[in-house]
C-alpha cells in the first residue's frame, strides 16, 4: 500500500528471509486491508464543510485485455473548525457529468453539508453536477487552470506578459474592480491580435472570480485548488511504481491508502485557515440587511 510493486514485494521478502512470498498470499493481505480503507473512504461526514476542493488524477487499468486511463475523483474539504480533511475518493471512468454526479451525490448521502463554495478546474460537467446536487453552493474555478488554458492560445515570446495581465486581474482589491480590470486586458489583448486570448478570459473570467465574495483572509487559499493538486503529486509518486493496476478497485484503494496516509500526519492535523472570518462576514452582512 506504500507504492511499493508486488514484484519488489517477491525480492525484499526472497532478500530477508530466502524465500519469495507469492502474488497470492499478497492478494490476500491486499484485500484485509482494503476492508479498513474502505471503512475510512465511506465514513459519515459529522461535520460541516464551507470549503471543497475537487479534482480527478488519471492512472493507468488494465480493461478487457487493454490497458486505458481511469479516473480517481477526489475531494477534499476545510471544516468548520479550520482543519484540511480528505472526505472521499471515488472512481470514474472519466471526468464527465455521470461521474461528478455520482460522486457528488454519495458525498451527500454520507453527510456532507454546509458547503457555500466548490473549488476546482472546469471539468466536463462539473460545475452542472454540482448546481444539481447543491444548488445553493457557489463554484470558484481554479485560476492556475484558468492561467494554462488561456496559454494554450498565447504565443510563447507572449506568454508572460499575458501572464502578468492575468495576475493584474486577480490582484484587485475587489469583484467590481477585478470585472474592470478584465475589460482592459481584453481590451489590450485584441489590440496586441491576441483574439483567442482575449474570448477565453471574456468567456471564462468571471468563474475565476467567485472567491473575492468570500472574506479577504482566505483568498489566496480560496481562487485555486491548488492545495489538492500537491497532494495528488504525492499520491503520484506512490502510484509511479505500480505502472498500470489490474483493475480500477485496486488504484482507487491504494490512492486512498496515500491520501489516509497523509491526512494522519501534520497536513490534517494543523489548522490551515481561522473560519471566524466567515462568521464574521454573515454576521456583518445579516446586520446590514
Amino acid at each position: 500500500m506504500a507504492g511499493v510493486s508486488v514484484r519488489r514485494v517477491e525480492d525484499i521478502t526472497e532478500a530477508l528471509w530466502g524465500t519469495r512470498v507469492s502474488p497470492g498470499t499478497i492478494s490476500e493481505l491486499n484485500k484485509k486491508v482494503y476492508v479498513h480503507i474502505d471503512a475510512w473512504r465511506n465514513r459519515p461526514l459529522k461535520s460541516r464543510y464551507p470549503y471543497v476542493y475537487l479534482d480527478g488524477i488519471y492512472l493507468k487499468r488494465n480493461w478487457g485485455g487493454e490497458y486505458e486511463n481511469v479516473s480517481i475523483l477526489i475531494a477534499m474539504a476545510v471544516n468548520e473548525e479550520g482543519y484540511r480533511e480528505v472526505i472521499g475518493a471515488s472512481e470514474g471512468m472519466k471526468e464527465d457529468k455521470a461521474s461528478w454526479l455520482a460522486f457528488l451525490q454519495s458525498l451527500k448521502e454520507r453527510g456532507l453539508s454546509g458547503v457555500q463554495l466548490f473549488i476546482g478546474d472546469k471539468c466536463l460537467g462539473l460545475l452542472e453536477a454540482i448546481n444539481e446536487v447543491y444548488p445553493t453552493a457557489r463554484y470558484q474555478r481554479c485560476t492556475v487552470h484558468f492561467y494554462r488554458n488561456v496559454f494554450t492560445v498565447t504565443p510563447r515570446s507572449k506568454i508572460k506578459e499575458v501572464a502578468a495581465m492575468l495576475k493584474a486581474i486577480h490582484a484587485q482589491e475587489n469583484k467590481a474592480a477585478a470585472r474592470q480590470k478584465a475589460q482592459s486586458v481584453i481590451q489590450k489583448l485584441r489590440e496586441m491580435k491576441l483574439k483567442e486570448a482575449a474570448e477565453k478570459i471574456e468567456k471564462g473570467i468571471e468563474e475565476t472570480l467567485t472567491y473575492m465574495e468570500f472574506p479577504y483572509a482566505h483568498w489566496s487559499k480560496l481562487r485555486s485548488n491548488n492545495v489538492l493538486e500537491r497532494l495528488n503529486r504525492e499520491v503520484r509518486r506512490r502510484t509511479r511504481v505500480v505502472g498500470t493496476f489490474p483493475d480500477g478497485n485496486s488504484a482507487l484503494m491504494l490512492v486512498c491508502a496515500r491520501l489516509r496516509h497523509v491526512a494522519s500526519k501534520d497536513w490534517g492535523t494543523k489548522r490551515y485557515m481561522c473560519m471566524s472570518h466567515l462568521d464574521e462576514m454573515y454576521d456583518s452582512q445579516i446586520t446590514a440587511g
